[in-house]
């Protein structure tokens, strides 16, 4: 739900935790199947596929809350937003049956049992087919209530409801009005996005976070029993078309804020990630690691977990809670990119289950699984109940480091003409030299599927693995609107309809940095997306973009770096893609004219480290 078109490092640190693995699971039985879950709850294998009494399993859980039982009930409780509970989950005429926010319980956060939907009617103001999305639990007041997003209402728009319950699965009564109503047009005709509730009690007060990429993540005060909010107390957080997903943590003195971007539903290419910045108060601002704010034009936000090579694409709309040994973890949804849909693609749903994973501190900053993020082997399970142990041990991912320059397929750009080993994928007119850096003005072309009409300057990519960095600056202004997919930077090019890309680009309000995948259209499945993105971290003037290409049992990876400063680096997700031993390094400056994109250097190196 975006409005843009818009490797992982098998290293001894990562070995160290097989082994760590090895150790506690020795200790538990693991039961084998696509529904894993293990004896008395020593350990897990994502997904987490709850059961359904009477046969079946939970195959998608999108936008989970979780909470343990506030009244003594011992167990803990789960919510997700509307769909099918499985790709069978269909009436008499063959149509899927849409749950109105599904509910569940476990003793263990590992095996959850399906009981029931909370609502078996939308509430008269809600529209009648619209999606109940993205529950919220809380307890308030001596009660439980439920918050939730309507799709629309019947006076148009999406609005925040809310529901009471005497206990964790209801009967739940909806306050019969919005707690956050349908907001006007922010530049459209069509309304605001007033999706996805986050609610915390912060000095005595209660706040509501909300919004979506259409509009942005605003928060504003609820009323101390929770079922009302003031207008006049919001104030935006996140700036529009980048942000979605709200989910606020308290420590140390900060609130933490994460925040899912790009597209959460485009199948085995899905780049769904969650951001994270920090605050000392509600309303803001938020900043990530290195000072950007969440509502800057060149937008913030540090990863906290996105794709890693693995079968799990599309992690994000997270949240998270801390076990009974004070470890924090996070659930939240992804798709398995050999299995994303539910059914048919495009006609049928995304198939997202529910995941469970550590979340670790770095230095004040969460990362999931120490930055391993999405787990696909044997973890242990959390302390789900009181006097349990801690059995997780934390191992952070170490970051790519450049080893040796690989001068032949470097460049400083100081000449006055491209060296012989560049060639141009259709020649432009007009690029230039100055400053010791190529001068290639911006292009009304693309490559994004069908439309392969840009420039593209290629060399050859070394055999094997390697990294590849270029600086480059694109004049776009670092405020306003709009410039639509105006952007520069780096491609691994193995054809017009097979490459990955690593770009600033301009997207509505914003400035990101974009990491894309497309494939051409004989290599998807039918009905399959040929094109998917993922976002990095924010550009600067002159803004730093690496890939690190890996090959992992005999696939290829493609790891995301950006940096602001040419020193400190974040490190983004990874697509895999089949490029072939002739594919290419690339530069390109596309999508609109009247900017010009500077390339410092290009430089590939082998990877460094141990």
């Amino acid at each position: 739900m975006h409005l843009t078109r818009a490797s992982v490092h098998r290293s001894t640190t990562h070995r160290a935790l097989a082994v760590i693995a090895s150790v506690w699971l020795a200790a538990g039985a693991l039961l084998i199947g696509s529904a894993a879950t293990v004896a008395a709850a020593t350990s897990y294998q994502n997904p987490i596929l709850p059961t359904i009494p009477g046969g079946g399993v939970v195959e998608t859980c999108a936008d989970p809350s979780v909470m343990y039982g506030a009244e003594g009930e011992g167990l803990w409780y789960m919510y997700c937003t509307t769909d099918p509970l499985h790709s069978d989950d269909r009436d008499a005429n063959g149509n899927l049956n849409y749950h109105l926010i599904p509910m569940f319980s476990s003793p263990d956060l590992v095996t959850w049992t399906y009981e029931g939907d909370a609502f078996l009617t939308r509430p008269d103001w809600v529209g009648d087919t619209a999606g109940m999305w993205a529950p919220e639990i809380d307890y308030i007041g001596g009660r439980y209530l439920l918050y939730y997003a309507a799709q629309f209402t019947d006076g148009g728009g999406s609005a925040i409801g809310v529901a009471e319950g005497d206990s964790p699965l209801g009967p739940w009564v909806d306050s019969g009005e919005p707690v956050v109503e349908p907001h006007p047009p922010v530049c459209c005709p069509d309304p605001r996005w007033t999706y996805d509730p986050e609610v915390i009690r912060f000095g005595g007060l209660l706040y509501i976070y909300y919004g979506s990429y259409f509009g942005g993540i605003s928060v504003r005060q609820l009323s101390t029993d929770g079922l009302g909010s003031f207008p006049g107390t919001q104030v935006e957080v996140a700036i529009a078309n980048r942000y979605e997903g709200a989910e606020v943590v308290q420590r140390d003195g900060f609130l933490y804020l994460f925040a899912s971007a790009t597209d959460c539903c485009r199948g085995d290419l899905t780049g769904y990630s969650v951001f994270v910045g920090r605050s000392t108060h509600p309303t803001g601002p938020f900043l990530d690691r290195e000072g950007n704010s969440f509502m800057a034009g060149r937008v913030g936000g540090t990863p906290v977990i996105s794709m890693n090579g693995n079968r799990w694409v599309g992690p994000g709309h997270n949240t998270v809670f801390t076990d009974f040994a004070g470890q924090d973890w996070t659930m939240y949804h992804a798709l398995d990119r050999n299995d994303p849909y539910l059914a048919r693609p495009n006609a049928d749903p995304t198939r997202r289950p529910a995941m469970l994973d550590p979340l670790d501190w770095v230095d004040g900053w969460p990362t999931v699984r120490g930055g391993f993020w999405a787990s696909d082997e044997p973890m242990p399970a959390p302390a789900a109940q009181p006097g349990q142990p801690a059995a997780y041990v934390s191992v952070i991912a170490a970051p790519d480091v450049p080893g040796d320059r690989i001068g032949w397929a470097s460049d400083e750009f100081n000449s006055r003409t491209l060296h012989p080993r560049w060639e141009w994928v259709r020649p432009p007119t007009n690029t230039s030299f100055s400053g010791g850096a190529l001068q290639f003005p911006t292009q009304a072309a693309d490559l994004h599927e069908s439309q392969n009409n840009a420039s593209v300057l290629t060399t050859d990519a070394p055999d094997g693995d390697y990294m590849v960095e270029t600086r480059v600056r694109l004049d776009v202004p670092a405020e306003g609107c709009c410039w639509n997919f105006t952007q520069a930077g780096l491609v691994i090019y193995g054809g017009d309809d097979a490459y990955l890309k690593l770009v600033k680009v301009s997207i509505w309000e914003t400035r990101q940095t974009e990491f894309a995948k497309e494939r051409p259209i004989d290599a998807a499945p039918a009905g399959y997306p040929r094109y998917g993105n993922t976002v990095v971290g924010p550009p600067a003037d002159w803004t730093y973009l690496r890939i690190v290409k890996r090959t992992v049992g005999g696939e290829d990876e493609y790891r995301a770096y950006t940096s602001q400063d040419g020193s400190t680096w974040v490190r983004g997700g990874v697509w895999t893609h089949a490029l072939g031993a002739d594919s290419s390094i690339g530069l390109v400056s596309m999508g609109g004219t009247g900017f010009d994109a500077s390339f410092d250097y290009v430089r590939t190196y082998e990877i460094g480290g141990p």
